[in-house]
């Protein structure tokens, strides 16, 4: 038997040859070496070995291998001179002593099988490949720049029979020089796993960019999750609807603040984080679990600590910590391990993590693998200003006069007008609509300049386009069109408003 050559390589094989016609008609073809063009094509075929042919070839076999209503390409059988066969060899007698139509039955079945495994080997990549380029275009390809924290990252696909999976990680810049750290994983495997991935991570930024406390936003995407799994029921239950595997996620979502250096976080059915201090000590965080997302009906909770300046960060996938020769607990203390000690380039311990929990990196994990490290940096007094103003409209003009000393000292006086104009619309908002206390802060990040008016009441203001005889209604309309983005967050005790704007560029040297 030779082996299988695809419809690509048909044309080889000449129009009269056994296995072209058995690829051009799909159907097995029998010739016995009594038929002069066969003779012709053996003697002069490149497709067998020269040893096969001087044995003495009595038949010759081609069966397609197709499935699906598809020819995947053609195996050929070869009935020769066993090596005990006594006398010079007689093409005549190869009728007689060839295949026979049971054979021909055998040898179809055993292409049917062989074409239906090589059918699925291929379906099987194919959706595999398919999930891995949607995997890593629904991931970033660049974690953005912020100043918060210093970031850098891992994904590892799994190279299990199971297929891609559905981890997730994202960094997300938020209002006030914050920064949201994210990781999840989706139950499951494949396209489908791949495919809930990218609507929970689309979702969850959409969630984040309200500035909702970590357990507030957990809900809603519990809540997203819950409404994920009652749409593909509905579609199962129409005809011909195959079953619907099981919808559900974990996910820890973590928000840290530069200027506080308080972090908020919390966690749905996810590893808990692990925190490494400057003086090297390495320890999990105890934060509440909370339930997988899906479950529904089940609270989430929050934790919040205040973090050292350069505290290193490490959220991971349980593809990390989790292996075929190792149980979790094991992989856990080996991350606590690798992790503890003396502060090195991110880079570089991200590779070392890797090492330690995948020493044989030229096999593929199990399950898949996403790996977040994240170091914190601080914003101190040189980089933050803040005002208590009293609530009257003449602390307005002393707002504008405070705000423009302190781009001074910070030498961004070309920020100055349109830094102005903004201060003067929030606080006057605020004295108008809010409550005392009121309180003006800028903050100098390494890439912005960011205005916030904090007040008691919880009347977030709308922007609206003022007709040509409206009196007001401009203001918030300007402070959008000046500033690069600005929005509303909610506190405990009143609401925000911020503006953002991009510092500028700083001059190239002459010469």
């Amino acid at each position: 038997m030779t082996g299988a050559a695809g419809p690509g390589t048909a044309h080889t094989y000449p129009p009269h040859s056994p296995p072209a016609r058995a690829l051009a008609s799909g159907l097995p073809c029998l010739r016995h070496t009594d038929d002069p063009a066969l003779r012709a094509w053996l003697t002069g075929t490149p497709a067998f070995p020269d040893d096969v042919l001087a044995r003495g070839v009595w038949s010759v076999l081609a069966v397609p291998l197709s499935a699906r209503g598809t020819v995947l390409g053609v195996v050929t059988f070869l009935l020769h001179r066993g090596p005990d066969a006594v006398g010079a060899f007689d093409p005549a007698e190869s009728a007689d002593a060839g295949f026979d139509a049971d054979d021909v039955l055998l040898a179809e079945e055993v292409a049917a099988r062989a074409g239906t495994c090589l059918d699925n080997a291929r379906r099987y990549a194919l959706e595999r490949e398919v999930a891995l380029t949607l995997q890593r275009n629904l991931l970033p390809s660049r974690l953005p720049e912020q100043g918060a924290v210093e970031v850098t990252s891992r994904y590892l696909p799994a190279g299990s029979q199971a297929g891609i999976g559905g981890d997730w990680f994202d960094v997300i810049p938020l209002s006030g020089a914050r920064v949201a750290l994210v990781v999840g994983d989706v139950v499951g495997h494949g396209l489908q796993a791949s495919a809930v991935m990218g609507r929970l991570r689309a979702a969850l930024r959409t969630l984040a960019d309200l500035d909702l406390p970590p357990d507030e936003l957990l809900t809603h995407l519990d809540d997203l999750v819950i409404q994920l799994a009652q749409d593909q029921a509905v579609e199962a239950a129409g005809p011909g609807a195959h079953a619907v595997r099981e919808t559900g996620a974990t996910c820890l979502y973590v928000v840290y603040d530069p200027v506080s250096r308080r972090c908020v976080m919390a966690r749905a059915g996810h590893p808990a984080p692990l925190l490494v201090t400057p003086d090297g000590t390495a320890r999990y965080l105890d934060i509440p679990s909370g339930p997988p997302l899906g479950l529904g009906g089940l609270p989430f909770e929050s934790a919040e600590l205040e973090l050292p300046e350069g505290s290193l960060l490490a959220l991971y996938t349980d593809g990390l910590v989790e292996g075929r020769d190792h149980d979790i607990g094991a992989g856990l203390e080996t991350l606590r391990g690798t992790l503890s000690g003396p502060a090195g380039p991110l880079e570089t311990t991200c590779d070392a993590v890797l090492a330690a929990l995948l020493p044989d990196r030229a096999e593929r994990p199990a399950d898949d693998i996403a790996l977040l490290l994240a170091r914190t940096r601080s914003l101190g007094p040189a980089h933050v200003r803040s005002w208590e103003l009293p609530s009257d409209r003449a602390s307005v003009a002393d707002a504008r006069k405070r705000a423009s000393e302190q781009l001074a000292a910070w030498g961004l006086e070309e920020l100055s007008f349109t830094t102005e104009l903004v201060v003067s619309e929030l606080v006057t908002n605020a004295v108008r609509y809010g409550y005392a206390p009121i309180r003006l802060r800028l903050i100098r990040d390494a890439a912005a300049l960011i205005c916030e008016v904090s007040d008691a009441s919880s009347t977030s203001p709308r922007m609206r386009r003022a007709r040509v005889f409206d009196e007001g209604g401009r203001g918030l309309l300007l402070v959008a069109q000046l500033t690069e983005r600005w929005g509303t967050r909610f506190t405990a005790d009143g609401k925000t408003i911020w503006a953002e704007q991009v510092l500028p560029a700083a001059p190239e040297p002459m010469g």
